[in-house]
């Protein structure tokens, strides 16, 4: 945040971004356009064509089966890089692109590590980002170890379309059941199978029975289930669609909500046909009575760059410096964000429209040199946007015949009321339409044809003088492009100087980037003095001035020293605004670039809805860990707001250390457009990559059992450390995009209603110690994660699905000692547990509610559990049946049980231990009341 010290208003851009949305969609009961990518790293082979095809008409065969007939893929795009032979079958894509794929074929994370898995960090029922498979899974190297890869890809489907999650858990694979056995985490429990370690060393393997861990009462670490490789269970896909039975999702009748899968933590105990079944595909979509056909296949092939900039000179672009801050932000583009290799060309259009350039192909400063020279110096007369992209069209057109996947960029005020004339044949043109709007008065046609042909547009209002105007020039780098090519912010900062007319600061420069390094500053009246030093602190000289754009620029040649830039700004004038940009390129084209990628949850919103701003920090598909990562959130007034955001799976993060970091924005200040822009820093204090498999990875079949004898496979490659090498010092900065908000009352300097209640407690766990519990979790705050909540509500009940849908009615734990800590903090509460009014449990379940000042309340927390008994283990080859409970006595008393020994084990918790309780549990009959039951402990 060091570098926002001095941040003013930045400009309020509003770019809606097809930021991760997939370009699915729902016809017939068909699944259409559906994009896979092959990463432009993964070395030429047809035969990955052809195992896509066949992985795709197998699942949508499974798929079909799987939904009751409700769906099936109709038509599917193979996306096949650049660098690929070229092919007369291969066609030209239009909108699909790398960035957007639903698919992603490309290298694993780290070598070796080819487990498929979804990217999701979102909540329960919503859309994932994509799905990433190896080229070695594709090929079907790893189906012994993963099952058919068709299959598979149905259980990631049902990740990324419909929000479901795992219903197994690698970090929690055993628990403490009601039938008082350790038991698999799965679904259904009709999976049958053995629980055993098997392991191999100096070419001699071993295979026994697991033995139980004296602490945790659960197995040891290296204890596995390994199915049965003939059963008769049909569910579930989500557990392991591998097994040849198993043609369904779990439903209400055979969920398993005792395991503590991730689908019953993220998913509050539901089952994925639950959630499945009321998304948005099943809505007006009726079963089909016939089977589907085939999918259809089309294979696009990744061209060079085509791009026409469309420039409105017309007479309104002379009010408020339009034409010069288009110009400046023109020549940063041009500059800096376009690939080498793409082909440029210029229209102006006021009236009429008129050639500038012939498409030019960027292979040098000479080309660029020359489309800057055709940039507009006058505005003046009117406004006919449709003339200027028609003339585009006709200048792509001797490129590109058919337009598909070109790119017009236009820049205008928008003021024409005549472009609903050439909408229509905009929006068939298979051309993509990217929109700068300049003032507040963009026609509502020319925002159609952008989004409806998949591009990205952009409103920059006249009164912001700051930079965010070129950050969204910098956010319209290629979505194919490879991504060691692409232009990367290392820096965007704006100042407006008063009293003090100096600007100073750092810019790092970590060892992933330094190719291309370009630094850019403006001004608005004079020239200032700029003074730039390399981290050997040598004076670097040579800035380009151009006084008729208000801009300097200094490309530093070859590879920019890694170490920390200092620069240092004079203005000299009063009120001054300058800015700097910095931007590099990946160092190496085998080394991927540490990036960041910004974005909202939506992109419209109405009060009072919360809205979540989401950051990821990857290295290539690596997580970066342990980043500081701030929003600044802007309206269109100028107030801003600056977030931090976390990583830490509490309150909008849904996974704690998943390189996406997350905070909930409800600080709404008026109607109407808000952008977000994201700033991540890395120390050498801080910073490191994950080493941690994908929370989301396929499940690995470790082996079958066939006839009573286990057969292995080949052990999933593992690491021992979750982390690497500590990384150096980094810094980046990202264009987030924008949303609306809409339904804000009353004014802007009056404060709004609370009606933000706290954040749902996500991560609460059990522990036993002596003769209490111990809780733990992080707190939320009084507006969502924000603030100090009032108190907390801690109930308990002996039934999982009574305290998630009655919890008012559960049994409450005295809390009035504990005094509620600021959001985010780590909040510790201990209990002991005393008359628990329900029959023949064999588990407490707890839960938390959270109450704000205002008296709203949080969603009911997820569900610790906390086992009463001993779990049986599996016996032995030499055992007979064990005590299930050896050393207790149980004698009737009032309808009850006397324990005198009870076992209090966590289910999945790292630590559980056995314990003594001089405290007597009675089973009592809960009576029948007219006000709530407050039982407290």
């Amino acid at each position: 945040m060091g570098l926002f010290r001095g941040l003013v208003s930045l400009l309020v851009l509003f770019l809606l971004q097809r930021s991760n949305t997939s370009l699915v969609r729902l016809n017939d009961n068909g699944y259409e356009d559906l994009v896979i990518a092959i990463d432009p790293g993964v070395p030429e082979d047809g035969k990955l064509i052809e195992q896509l095809k066949d992985m795709v008409t197998t699942a949508s065969t499974y798929l079909f089966e799987a939904t009751q007939k409700n769906f099936f893929f109709k038509n599917v795009s193979i996306l096949i890089p650049k660098n690929w032979e070229g092919n007369p079958e291969y066609k030209r894509p239009k909108h699909e692109s790398y960035e957007q794929a639903d698919v992603r074929v490309a290298a694993p994370a780290l070598p070796g590590r080819d487990e498929p898995y979804t990217r999701q960090f979102t909540e329960c029922g919503e859309k994932a980002e994509y799905i990433h498979f190896t080229p070695d899974f594709v090929l079907g190297k790893k189906q012994n170890e993963y099952g058919s890869s068709g299959r598979l890809f149905v259980h990631e489907w049902a990740h990324l379309r419909w929000g479901v999650y795992d219903e197994y858990n690698e970090e929690k694979p055993f628990y403490s059941g009601k039938s008082k056995k350790i038991e698999a985490t799965r679904c259904s429990t009709g999976i049958t199978g053995k629980n055993s370690v098997y392991m191999c060393q100096g070419g001699s393997c071993i295979n026994r029975p697991c033995k139980k861990n004296s602490t945790t009462n659960l197995y040891e670490k290296d204890c596995q289930f390994f199915p049965n490789k003939v059963q008769t269970e049909k569910a579930s896909i989500m557990f392991m669609q591998s097994i040849d039975s198993v043609l369904e999702f779990c439903n209400a009748e055979n969920h398993n909500q005792e395991a503590p899968s991730l689908q019953n933590i993220k998913c509050n105990y539901r089952s994925t046909w639950e959630v499945i079944s009321n998304s948005e595909d099943f809505k007006n979509t009726t079963p089909m009575a016939a089977p589907p056909p085939p999918p259809v296949f089309s294979l696009l092939r990744i061209s060079e760059r085509i791009l026409c900039l469309v420039l409105d000179k017309s007479g309104s672009m002379s009010r408020n410096n339009r034409l010069n801050r288009m110009n400046q932000a023109a020549k940063y583009f041009l500059l800096q964000t376009v690939e080498n290799g793409s082909w440029v060309g210029m229209v102006h259009f006021d009236t009429g429209g008129s050639v500038k350039s012939e498409l030019i192909q960027i292979k040098s400063n000479s080309e660029k040199n020359k489309l800057l020279e055709s940039l507009p110096t006058n505005a003046g007369g009117g406004t006919s946007i449709c003339s200027g992209i028609t003339i585009a069209f006709q200048v792509i057109k001797k490129l590109n015949p058919q337009i598909d996947g070109s790119e017009i960029v236009l820049l205008t005020d928008g003021e024409d009321g005549t472009t609903g004339s050439c909408a229509d044949a905009v929006k068939q043109s298979g051309a993509i339409i990217h929109l700068i709007a300049l003032g507040p008065s963009a026609e509502q046609a020319v925002i159609e044809m952008s989004t409806e042909t998949g591009g990205k547009h952009v409103y920059a209002s006249d009164e912001a003088v700051n930079n965010g105007l070129i950050d969204a020039f910098g956010a319209l780098t290629s979505e194919n492009a490879d991504p060691t090519q692409k232009s990367l912010q290392l820096e965007s900062k704006g100042l407006t100087l008063n009293n003090d007319l100096w600007m100073n600061d750092t810019v790092i420069m970590d060892s992933t980037v330094g190719k291309d390094t370009f630094f850019l500053v403006t001004w608005e009246k004079q020239p200032p003095s700029i003074s730039l030093w390399n981290p050997n602190g040598t004076l670097t000289e040579g800035f380009t001035q151009d006084t008729v754009s208000k801009m300097a620029y200094l490309s530093i040649p070859g590879t920019a020293q890694v170490g920390t830039w200092t620069y240092s700004l004079q203005a000299k004038a009063n009120t001054e605004t300058l800015t700097m940009t910095v931007t590099s390129r990946a160092a190496s084209s085998s080394v991927p670039p540490i990036t960041v990628n910004a974005k909202m949850n939506k992109d419209t919103n109405s009060f009072p809805s919360p809205m979540i701003v989401y950051a990821q920090v990857l290295q290539g598909y690596l997580p970066i860990l342990g980043a500081s990562v701030t929003a600044i959130i802007e309206s269109k007034s100028g107030k801003t707001q600056v977030l931090e955001l976390l990583d830490n799976g509490a309150g909008a993060d849904s996974f704690k250390d998943d390189g996406v970091y997350s905070r909930y924005f409800t600080s709404y200040s008026e109607n109407g457009r808000y952008n977000l822009k994201v700033r991540a820093h890395g120390g050498t204090d801080s910073a490191r990559g994950s080493l941690r498999y994908p929370l989301n990875r396929a499940a690995y079949i470790p082996g079958w059992v066939v006839d009573e004898v286990i057969e292995v496979n080949p052990p999933r490659p593992e690491t021992t450390e979750d982390t690497q090498a500590i990384l150096e010092n980094f810094s980046r900065t990202a264009s987030g995009g924008a949303f609306v908000v809409s339904n804000v009352s009353g004014t802007t300097n009056a404060p709004l209603p609370d009606l933000f209640p706290p954040s749902q407690i996500t991560d609460l766990d059990a522990t036993p110690e002596g003769d209490q519990i111990n809780l733990t979790w992080t707190a939320p705050g009084d507006n969502f994660d924000v603030g100090t909540v009032r108190e907390y509500i801690i109930r308990i009940s002996g039934s999982i699905i009574d305290l998630r849908d009655n919890f008012d009615d559960a049994l409450q734990v005295n809390t009035t000692d504990l005094s509620p800590k600021e959001a985010n903090s780590k909040e510790t509460f201990a209990f002991k547990p005393g008359n628990i009014s329900e029959e023949n449990i064999t588990h407490i379940f707890i839960a938390i509610q959270s109450v704000d000042k205002s008296n709203l309340t949080s969603k009911v927390s997820n569900i610790a559990q906390v086992a009463l008994f001993i779990p049986q283990a599996d016996p032995g080859p030499d055992e007979g049946q064990p005590n299930p409970n050896p050393g207790e006595s149980h004698s009737t008393h009032n309808s009850g049980v006397n324990i005198s020994t009870v076992v209090l084990s966590v289910v999945g918790s790292v630590v559980v231990v056995s314990i003594i309780l001089s405290t007597t549990i009675c089973i009592l009959k809960k009576r029948n009341s007219s006000r709530r039951p407050r039982t407290e402990f």
